[in-house]
């Protein structure tokens, strides 16, 4: 199959998920991504540019070692997306709260060396981008309307908030970089779908009442 005709194929099995759902707030970075609004006030994302940068993308995290690509992300619906990712691609996740120092401490036990940082959220994770940035490391970032972009090398405009539209990125953004590497061909099924990706609500509440319990027990 053929690149021209597996376009409209992947446009028609993403433009459900919500991938470029944006919100009611659009920056001066993101404007150029921004092709309409919704009668609700919402400002949408080019579905075309999304996936010429997520093309983008993939061919500039395959420049660098993907053992030393790190993906990061303090948002839990992020958590399953990132984790089959990082399965397929080889990239190391880093999830939950970033660690000040991790990028920038020598003397800290979990100081890292990275070549590539991939966040989710400019915003969430700007721990991790102020970090990188100070430190020379380029970032990918996927970023919604709100967003502010400055210290982003290589941004994937995408709705960086919905539980499905996470699953869609990084299921595409996997995709393409197993495509570009000669591991996946365009008419190739993945071993996983966007829905294995998707966080589910279960493991959210789940993961927010260990907290809530671990919390409890470091104060009792």
């Amino acid at each position: 199959m053929s690149e021209q005709a597996e376009i409209p194929d992947i446009k028609k099995k993403v433009i459900s998920t919500g991938i470029r759902v944006g919100t009611n707030v659009k920056t001066k970075f993101m404007r150029q991504f921004i092709n309409q609004a919704s009668p609700e006030g919402l400002y949408m994302l080019d579905i075309d540019q999304t996936l010429a940068r997520i093309k983008t993308a993939a061919t500039f995290v395959n420049h660098f070692d993907i053992k030393r690509v790190i993906v990061c992300s303090g948002r839990e619906y992020a958590n399953m997306p990132i984790e089959k990712f990082c399965e397929l691609t080889g990239a190391r996740m880093m999830l939950g709260r970033f660690m000040p120092g991790t990028l920038t401490n020598p003397s800290l036990p979990f100081y890292t060396e990275p070549q590539l940082i991939v966040v989710s959220d400019p915003e969430i994770d700007r721990q991790a981008v102020i970090e990188a940035t100070n430190a020379g490391i380029p970032v990918v970032g996927i970023a919604n309307t709100d967003n502010l972009t400055s210290n982003i090398d290589v941004v994937i405009p995408a709705n960086n908030r919905g539980r499905k539209a996470l699953a869609t990125t990084f299921w595409l953004l996997s995709r393409e970089i197993l495509i570009q590497k000669g591991e996946l061909t365009e008419s190739q099924a993945m071993k996983y779908e966007i829905d294995d990706f998707e966080t589910k609500i279960k493991e959210v509440v789940e993961d927010e009442e260990e907290f809530q319990k671990k919390n409890y027990r470091s104060r009792s």
